[in-house]
């Protein structure tokens, strides 16, 4: 029996533990991209760098693995990022400039309707919204190569200590040998699903897009490129957001023919390839149901900011994989008595076996 006083004990640690961890948390929140990034990328190379360190010194392996990461990741990373930041800043950020197409189909629709679609209060507060996601973009910079530096330092421990870690929490997880196991599992193909599937088709998606947007002349084409690979991360609607409103614009204005093929680009081309990538990244990773990447998308966001489009639906997976472990504990009738009926036949067939 625990007496009171260990249960006050007890209960005080875990208060205190729970404490610190959000205290921890939300003075981490600045780097949480970064240290996700380096949890991400730990999980991407933890066999290849356990493999490398039975074979030589840890001390020599290790350094080996994060000048890789520096040299084939985070590098190249960096080059995309400046060559997106540098493509954003050769779009003319003028709200009135972004928004006078989108005046124009209103108007042409207005027009032949005579509904008032949308005021100019409510094209002035959109105007506003799009100058602050300009800058948005733009000031986001400093904060890249903080998490950058982040990423490698964090990464360099993780991997130097990686199963010492994974033992350490293994240790702590509430749960039998055989949950333990199927969550390590489930943490490990959501991570690599989302770490490489997600990007992939995010990047594939936006330069299909821009090539199609070029050829039909759409205002600021690199911008709507960008928004459709951001937009591949939404399931079921996805990059329809982007193209299908482009092609009612070019309908609108009365450039048939450009809507026309612009609407069988997006459906055809952009949508079609977006479902072939998705089939082919779910057939080598994680099956992940659409729903939990949408809802898990949702919910990540503001609580990761933008790694919660990887770290989001793992989110969602473990809860539903919490929610089964607790039904397959609890719930269910580990030995469940013979069904009898009113004339009592279950306990009749019984005394037949016997």
């Amino acid at each position: 029996m625990i007496s009171e006083k260990e249960k006050i004990w007890k209960y005080t640690l875990v208060a205190l533990i729970i404490g610190l961890g959000v205290l921890l948390f939300i003075q981490a929140k600045p780097f949480i991209n970064g240290i996700l990034g380096a949890f991400a990328l730990y999980v991407l190379l933890r066999k290849p760098t356990f493999r490398l360190c039975d074979r030589i010194k840890p001390k020599f392996a290790v350094p080996i693995v994060i000048a890789c990461v520096i040299l084939f990741i985070l590098i190249p990373l960096s080059l995309f990022v400046w060559f997106v930041i540098h493509n954003l800043q050769g779009v003319n950020w003028n709200p009135h400039s972004i928004i006078e197409p989108v005046k124009n189909m209103i108007l042409a629709v207005e027009a032949k309707t005579g509904m008032d679609i949308l005021s100019s209060s409510t094209l002035s507060f959109m105007a506003s919204k799009l100058s602050l996601f300009g800058q948005y973009v733009i000031g986001g910079i400093g904060d890249f190569f903080v998490n950058l530096f982040v990423i490698v330092l964090l990464l360099y421990f993780l991997l130097a200590g990686g199963r010492d870690m994974e033992s350490y929490v293994k240790s702590i997880l509430p749960f039998s040998e055989h949950n333990k196991k199927d969550v390590m599992e489930k943490v490990n193909v959501m991570v690599r699903s989302n770490t490489i599937g997600i990007p992939l088709l995010a990047i594939i998606q936006g330069m299909i897009a821009w090539i199609g947007f070029m050829l039909f002349d759409v205002p600021n084409a690199f911008l709507a490129a960008f928004l459709t690979g951001i937009a591949s991360v939404i399931p079921v609607v996805g990059t329809a957001i982007v193209w299908l409103p482009l092609s009612v614009y070019f309908v609108v204005i009365g450039e048939w023919v450009s809507g026309i093929c612009m609407l069988a680009f997006g459906a055809i081309i952009i949508s079609q390839c977006d479902n072939l990538i998705r089939f082919i990244l779910q057939k080598k990773m994680a099956n992940t149901h659409p729903l939990i990447t949408l809802f898990g998308v949702i919910a990540g966001l503001p609580i990761f900011g933008f790694m919660g489009i990887i770290f989001g639906p793992l989110l969602v997976s473990l809860f539903l994989l919490f929610l089964d472990m607790f039904r397959n504990e609890y719930l269910i009738e580990r030995n469940p008595a013979p069904l009898q009926d009113e004339s009592g036949s279950g306990e009749s067939a019984v005394q037949e076996r016997d």
